[in-house]
């Protein structure tokens, strides 16, 4: 037993090592020094990201692995989403209460209690699993496979939750209507490109990507003619999964790049970045456990080990990335929201790794 969760130790590490070794190469990009990955090339980069490597990579995984039968079985997915959003802001007004957060701060601790990185942690980890060696997850083409349309959907769900409570949960603490049109106004336009969920266009884009997805997976006549072995269009599909490769790497030097500003500090009190870490790595964890094996004990979800690992993982994740976007986008505690994040995703290589061998050996 030992030697077994020693193994799983090792193969969650790699994924998670792999992930902060890219991070800390965009740190080292976006410095002054290189400058290659500087504030402009980042927002640059961010705009491929989100226009064209994202909805690229969701629609694809989608198309290929979601069918009407998949759909039965992963209807309790959206449910377990909402739940980390649930029990995260409980936790999260908890530590408001103990920290006696300053109310300009509130809707920033809600947020980062709230919301994880659903979509693009899941996306690096899961088939960077399946491909280990030591993996209980059967083959390493199956797992990656579907381990990939789990963190697709995943993020296509988050992101319902992260741009409807999220958002608002924020506007409303950075006290909006106290600032004047023209004040906002010039917020949102130096928010741009950062802030393409929030136009037109980027709705459009990700909505179209994401039901294209559904609808090629979902429906078997337009599954032949894209998916399937021998499909008149398959090049189609091909295209759009090279395009989707490029999300994981270009979003992950992102991250490395952004998390320079929280080494400058703000201010911001420690117990509340210490409270954040505990909630999201020791308690939404433990409660994740208790939600998943209680839908388990009452049948709602299947016993696919792959399943049950995602739905666990969902729970130990570090903060959205979109928490700095929002922030951005109010100048509401901008520099703070850099400090969580610098603190909760260089312990999240620890944190991620443990809870990671930590919920295969709990599903296997």
């Amino acid at each position: 037993m030992k030697m077994k969760l020693f193994q799983l130790f090792i193969t969650a590490s790699i994924p998670v090592l792999k992930t902060l070794l890219i991070t800390a190469l965009g740190s080292y990009l976006a410095t002054e020094r290189v400058n290659i990955l500087g504030e402009d090339s980042r927002k640059h980069l961010n705009s491929l990201v989100f226009f064209v490597f994202n909805p690229a990579l969701v629609g694809s995984s989608l198309a290929q692995t979601i069918t009407y039968h998949s759909m039965i079985k992963l209807w309790f997915m959206p449910v377990n989403v909402l739940m980390t959003f649930i029990v995260g802001s409980i936790f999260g007004w908890i530590l408001i209460l103990l920290t006696r957060t300053p109310p300009r701060l509130r809707g920033l601790t809600v947020g980062c209690c709230a919301a994880g990185n659903l979509g693009n942690m899941l996306l690096i980890i899961i088939p960077a699993v399946c491909e280990e060696k030591g993996s209980p997850f059967g083959a390493p083409d199956v797992c990656y496979a579907y381990g990939l349309a789990y963190a697709s959907l995943s993020m296509a769900i988050s992101a319902v939750y992260m741009w409807s409570y999220v958002y608002s949960i924020v506007r409303i603490s950075s006290n909006r209507d106290t600032l004047d049109q023209d004040t906002i106004q010039s917020l949102e336009r130096s928010s741009i490109p950062n802030q393409q969920i929030m136009t037109p266009p980027g709705k459009i884009m990700n909505r179209i990507m994401k039901i294209v997805g559904f609808v090629i997976g979902v429906i078997p006549p337009v599954r032949k003619v894209f998916i399937e072995d021998g499909a008149p269009l398959r090049v189609i599909n091909d295209t759009v999964s090279l395009l989707g490769g490029g999300a994981i790497p270009a979003v992950t030097l992102i991250i490395g790049g952004n998390l320079l500003k929280g080494l400058r500090g703000s201010g911001i009190q420690t117990s509340l970045v210490i409270g954040i870490i505990i909630v999201r790595y020791v308690a939404l964890p433990l409660a994740g456990i208790l939600i998943v094996k209680g839908a388990m004990k009452f049948g709602l979800v299947h016993s696919d080990p792959l399943y049950l690992f995602v739905l666990l993982l969902q729970f130990a994740l570090p903060p959205a990335v979109s928490m700095a976007t929002v922030t951005q986008l109010f100048g509401a505690g901008e520099k703070e929201c850099s400090v969580i994040m610098l603190w909760t995703y260089v312990l999240a290589s620890v944190a991620l790794t443990f809870w990671s061998a930590f919920f295969m050996w709990l599903v296997a």
